[in-house]
This record gives C-alpha cells, structure tokens and sequence, in this order.
C-alpha cells in the first residue's frame, strides 16, 4: 500500500496565515487598550499631588482657580463641566436634525450622479482647521447673528435660556455662537456616519414597501429610519465626542469670565479644553500643571464614557 502524506501539515502550513493574523490582531486590541491605560495613569499619577493640596471640593467647587500659592490651592470643575456640557448638547441638538436630513437626501433622494459630489463636500468641512472655524466664527458669523441674539435676549430673555448672561451679547463671544459653530464642525461626523447606515437597509424591505403601495417618505418613515437608529444615536454620540474635547475654535470664540455660569446661551466661560489651553503657561511647575492635568482627566474620562455609549448604541439591534 502507498504512503500517504500526512494531512495535517498541509493543514498546518495553510493555517499559519491565520495565526499569523490573529496574532497581529490581537496585539493590536492589547496595544490600544495598553496605550488608553497608560494616558489614564499618566494624568492620574500627575494629577494627585496637586489633589492634595487642594483646599476646595474639587468636584463641586466654581469659583475662581488659585494656583499662585502651590501649598493651597483652589479649584474646581464644576464650572468647566457644565459650561463643556451645555455648548457640547447645544450644538449637537443643532447638528442632529441637519445631519439626518442631509444623510436621507443622499441616500434616498439624490441623484446617483450628485451623491458623491455631495458627500464629498459635505465630509469636506471636517478638513477645515480649527482655528479657521474660530476665526470665522467670531469675525464673520458673531455679526450676522447679532440681529437674532438681541431678539432673542429682548423677547425671550424670561426663559433661562434667553436670558442676559455673563458675556455681551453684541460682541458674540457667547455659547450662543460657540456653539453654532461647533455643530457646524460635528455634521460631517454625524452625516457620513448616518448616510453609511442607511445605505446599508436591506433593499429587499425597501422593495417590498413600495410594492405595497409605500411612498419614498413611508419607505424611509417606516423601513430605513428603524433600521439605521442605532446608528443615528452612535453617530449622535460620537459627535458628541468631538464636541467635548474641541479646543482652539471655543477657545477663540468663548469670552472667559469670572461670573457665574447662569445656564444661558449668551454666558460666556471656559471648557475643559479651552482652560487647559488658555492656561499652557503655568504647566512650568509641576502642582500648577497639574492642576490643570487633574481637569483632562475628567475630560478623558468623559470622553471614554460617551465613546462607549456610542459603541453600546452600534450593538443595539433596530426593532
């Protein structure tokens, strides 16, 4: 009888690509999740000498930074987490409704031949520096919106949110324009997100609907918007990832100020980011750094957290 070859080494050889593979993958899960701890223990490492001379509850203190005295310092985030939440939620309550109506025109309403110019140009915006939106922002955008601001101010100004606040209004240095300007800078992430979502709907649903008589609003309506919610909310949170941690554009916009944050678009104030980067002077002494290194980290923190919301919301299955 002929020897037979051993099969198994020819498994064996045709497989070792796929080790190969699964070994560089996976090395690479490793590496990501090695780099975000050792950011997480740098921040933490630097931050906790300057925690501990900290006379103030740093969590629910607002009132001014005093870094000069290293031995007894004060402050707090509470004011630069709600001054980053409230023009983060702002300008993604802008972007939202913008966003999806972009993102159904291109994939239910365009023409074929429009779709990837259009595309093209709305993912464009996202190439556009920072500092540009900033500067735009103030000198070009604050003027046009300043008929509207005062309006606002003068007709709504009972409501908390139309309120006098602690910026001038004519000068646009607001959350107002701020945040405009920041949903501006998150559409493209929310439009290619959500137009790639729903592109994916199973054709086979769409057809079905407009054999039964659907019109193209139903189709989407009733088949392509429950199919690509999850997406839309991930999309939603990712935006709003962008949003937290934007620094140079609120940075040039944001008059900062020492009054107290009132829950108005036309406040004024600082974020996270933008006191960090405002205060890049002081980072010369390691308690006064980190001071400020003790702020990045609730804003990583942050950060983390909504990125995960937003990979809960990938996972979550349309009904």
């Amino acid at each position: 009888m002929a020897h037979q070859p051993p099969v198994t080494s020819s498994r064996t050889g045709s497989r070792l690509p796929d080790r190969v593979f699964r070994l560089v993958a996976e090395g690479s899960g490793v590496l990501i999740i090695l780099l975000i701890t050792a950011v997480g223990g740098f921040l933490l490492l630097r931050a906790v000498p300057a925690l501990q001379r900290n006379k103030e509850n740093f969590f629910t203190y607002a009132g001014s930074w005093i870094t000069t005295d290293t031995s007894a310092m004060h402050f707090g985030i509470a004011e630069l987490l709600r001054v980053t939440v409230f023009v983060s939620v702002f300008a993604l309550l802008l972007a939202m409704p913008v966003a999806l109506g972009v993102a159904i025109y291109l994939a239910e309403y365009a023409p074929r031949r429009l779709v990837g110019p259009l595309a093209y140009m709305v993912e464009l915006l996202a190439a556009v520096p920072s500092i540009i939106y900033g500067a735009w922002g103030l000198y070009v955008l604050a003027p046009q919106l300043r008929g509207t601001a005062e309006w606002l101010n003068t007709h709504l100004g009972g409501f908390f949110l139309f309120a006098t606040g602690n910026a001038s209004v004519a000068g646009g240095g607001t959350i107002f324009t701020g945040g405009i300007v920041l949903a501006v800078m998150i559409l493209p992430i929310i439009t290619a997100v959500t137009r790639e979502v729903l592109a994916q709907t199973p054709q086979g649903q769409v057809e079905a609907a407009l054999a039964l008589g659907a019109t193209r609003w139903e189709v989407v309506k009733m088949v392509m918007l429950p199919f690509g919610r999850s997406g839309y909310i991930s999309a939603a949170m990712l935006g709003l990832g962008r949003a937290l941690g934007e620094t140079v554009a609120l940075l040039i916009i944001l008059r900062a100020t020492q009054k107290a944050f009132g829950w108005s678009l036309f406040d004024g104030g600082s974020t996270f980011a933008t006191k960090i980067a405002a205060t890049a002077s002081e980072f010369n002494d390691q308690y006064k750094a980190g001071a400020y290194i003790a702020a990045g980290l609730v804003l990583f923190v942050l950060t983390l957290i909504v990125n995960a919301l937003a990979r809960a919301a990938i996972t979550t299955k349309a009904p």
